[in-house]
């Protein structure tokens, strides 16, 4: 009998789908909103498509229009959303690893190259232990610190403390505070743990696995851990740069807070233009050379497998790497010993023309709908596909065709870098045959 077998990146694509559905559900119950009343299914959906993708961008305020029953089923679908994903692309690599053709491989190609074929009935397990312990460490963290430095009760604090510890972990940049993270942006125990939390879980399970098995010998590090981490490192510092420059004397953003506040915030809006998606200043009144400076790091995102979303460091790390040896005349593309495979190259610019498609796409489709700036509207269709979840207040007004336009956009960034990327390892193979070469004119 011929068995029916799911692809694995349609299985990824579905499941998330059906939980934006199921969550679109129950956020339309009237006990999920704190008039007692159903929801407009606009504004469920939006919502639902936001948590799932762990993006964070709203249609109303979280804290005042949902209830407590709303905010909890909010919260599960970005935990759902966020350790769904990085179980997900972790067990994809590694299914991709057990195909016939592929099965000698062991080390996977693109998400888990530091998983073993072996370790697949474990990664789940792992995935969990990483998410339990990181969120409950920082949701203690935050909630005493609310407790006793804002003066909010045990309950309130608690509550608070979890939500934004599941929120920051999972990268969904949801809030139960209307101005977001503003009323802590002089507060260093409550913006350290929020950004010690986005990274961890937008760093990529691989390489939390790869650093606990081999933290005392970086020498043994995978590529792919070395790669991401010294890019991370490299695009956390130049944001954090890059905002003391164009905010410094800014009096609507970190022109009036001290020396000290300054650097704490600029680090914070470097952090969490990688796809957390907080934000302790009003995005809107950023100057516009700090929202250019947000476009590629919402762009380019966190590591793979992990809860952040774009195009992921690796991905660019990558092209990076193709581009010095281009230009340095190598006929081979290397970094730290190590040469990078001709098919990672070429996934790599695949992702990345894909990812700029659909990014063009959807800003000349939300410009053709809508009629605010063509820096406003680049910078939300960013963050919609980066799920970054930052905003420069446009997306509530969106008309209902933009809304539209902008949870396919947190979708596809969500799901679809990751399947397209498992897609061509899957579909990989050799021809019996080679065409002539020919070198065509380029530049």
């Amino acid at each position: 009998m011929k068995q029916t077998v799911v692809h694995p990146a349609r299985a990824v694509v579905l499941a998330f789908f059906l939980a934006i559905l199921a969550g679109t559900v129950i956020l339309t119950l009237p006990a999920a909103r704190a008039a007692g009343e159903a929801a407009p299914l606009m504004v469920a959906f939006f919502t639902s498509v936001s948590a799932v993708c762990v993006t964070g961008l709203v249609l109303v305020d979280t804290g005042s229009y949902w209830s407590v029953f709303g905010q909890s089923a909010i919260m599960v679908l970005f935990q759902l959303g966020g350790f769904g994903m990085m179980t997900a692309a972790t067990l994809l690599g590694l299914m991709v690893n057990r195909s016939p053709r592929l099965r000698t491989r062991l080390v996977t190609q693109t998400e888990t190259r530091s998983l073993w074929v072996g370790d697949v009935s474990s990664v789940g397990k792992l995935v969990f232990q990483v998410t339990a312990l990181s969120q409950l460490a920082i949701a203690a963290v935050l909630t005493l610190r609310m407790r006793f430095g804002h003066g909010m009760e045990w309950r309130e604090a608690a509550w608070s403390g979890v939500f934004h510890a599941v929120s920051a972990f999972n990268n969904a940049g949801f809030s139960i505070h209307a101005d977001g993270f503003v009323r802590y942006a002089g507060d260093a125990l409550v913006l350290l743990p929020v950004m010690l939390a986005s990274v961890v879980g937008g760093i990529g399970f691989p390489i939390l696995n790869d650093l606990r098995q081999r933290c005392r010998d970086p020498r043994h590090w995978s590529l792919h851990t070395k790669l991401t981490l010294s890019g991370t490192l490299v695009l956390i510092l130049g944001g954090f740069v890059a905002v003391l420059l164009f905010e410094w004397s800014n009096p609507a953003t970190i022109g009036p807070f001290s020396v000290a506040g300054k650097l704490l915030n600029s680090l914070f809006i470097s952090v969490s233009a990688r796809t957390a998606g907080f934000n302790t200043v009003d995005i809107a009144a950023l100057t516009r050379e700090t929202w250019a400076m947000h476009y590629p790091l919402m762009f380019i995102g966190g590591g793979s497998a992990g809860t952040a979303g774009g195009v992921k460091v690796g991905t660019v790390a990558v092209l990076a790497l193709l581009v010095i040896a281009e230009a340095k005349g190598h006929s081979d593309t290397e970094a730290f010993g190590r040469r990078v495979g001709a098919s990672a190259q070429r996934q790599a610019i695949t992702v990345l023309v894909v990812g700029s498609t659909i990014v063009a796409a959807g800003t000349v489709l939300l410009l053709r709908i809508s009629h605010f700036p063509t820096d406003q509207v680049i910078f939300e269709v960013i963050a919609a596909f980066g799920s970054a979840g930052l905003s420069t207040g446009i997306t509530a007004d969106l008309p209902v065709a933009g809304q539209l336009v902008l949870a396919l956009l947190m979708f596809f960034g969500r799901v679809g870098t990751i399947t397209l990327a498992t897609s061509l390892v899957i579909g990989e193979r050799r021809m019996p045959y080679r065409y002539p070469e020919e070198h065509p004119i380029v530049g």
